[in-house]
């Protein structure tokens, strides 16, 4: 049988304010611009592994923060980093951008070698960061 799927071309996300957080993934994570539609308005960015679709949510339209408990779709995504060192050093710059809650800091996933982190970026949108070294 062959795979159906071959893995994760983009993932769209609607934020708060599109220019906030493509500026986050842009200055925080080396992400480039790489599209535009600036009548949507939305913005297209990426680490040359993933896109990722920042849509811009209505500025009259009542938000909630997202409740794993009673909302239905994204709950976080992952994105890897290259090794501990590099997800240490993640942290520390995080750790002081206005905008960005650590829900928790670099530990052991289980009972694994794996280590990772959690955080709500500028938008709105929950991340985890993980290495799997």
């Amino acid at each position: 049988m062959s795979q159906s799927t071959q893995g994760l071309h983009h993932l769209g996300l609607t934020v708060k304010d599109v220019i906030e957080t493509s500026t986050f993934f842009c200055e925080q994570l080396n992400f480039k611009v790489v599209g535009e539609k600036p009548d949507y308005p939305a913005i297209f960015v990426s680490d040359g592994t993933i896109m990722l679709t920042l849509w811009q949510a209505k500025g009259d339209s009542p938000t909630v923060p997202f409740d794993r408990h009673c909302n239905i779709g994204l709950h976080h995504f992952a994105l890897k980093v290259a090794n501990k060192q590099s997800l240490e050093l993640l942290n520390n710059q995080l750790e002081n951008h206005e905008g960005v809650n650590i829900e928790f800091k670099p530990e052991p996933l289980g009972q694994t070698n794996t280590l990772h982190m959690m955080c709500t970026i500028p938008g709105g949108i929950r991340i985890e960061f993980i290495t799997l070294s």
